[in-house]
């Protein structure tokens, strides 16, 4: 299995560069609310899928159903992280992930895990 981490795919859309420097630009109000991580998990599978809301944490790392978001209302937020969602995830076998934010390093994660099929074939004489 092999983990990549990259710079992305390719260079951002203006759809995309608009909604980092959005996420990016509220760092100082989330951090003075006691929020650590903002983050947006999606998930699908044959032509459809679904992004999660999102969710504020005040962990110390972020993990994917490991802990408890706060109370903190970032629905406002909503549009700019769904714009970051990888295209295509949903396809074929489908896929899933997350866009984080960490707050303090004022920095933006988009993790991807990508489904597929395998199989083998076993041939014999009888």
């Amino acid at each position: 299995m092999e983990n990549e981490s990259t710079n992305g795919p390719e260079p951002l859309s203006p759809d995309e560069a608009r909604a980092k420097a959005a996420i990016l630009a509220e760092c100082d109000n989330l951090a003075a609310a006691g929020v650590t991580f903002v983050a947006v998990h999606f998930d699908g599978c044959g032509d459809s899928g679904v992004t999660e809301e999102v969710k504020c944490f005040d962990s110390e790392y972020y993990a994917y159903e490991e802990q408890k978001p706060v109370a903190h209302d970032a629905a406002y937020l909503q549009e700019e992280f769904d714009a970051l969602v990888p295209f295509g995830y949903e396809n074929d076998c489908g896929g899933f992930g997350d866009v984080v934010l960490d707050v303090g390093a004022r920095k933006i994660t988009v993790e991807r895990n990508d489904r597929f099929e395998d199989y083998t074939t076993t041939t014999y004489e009888v």
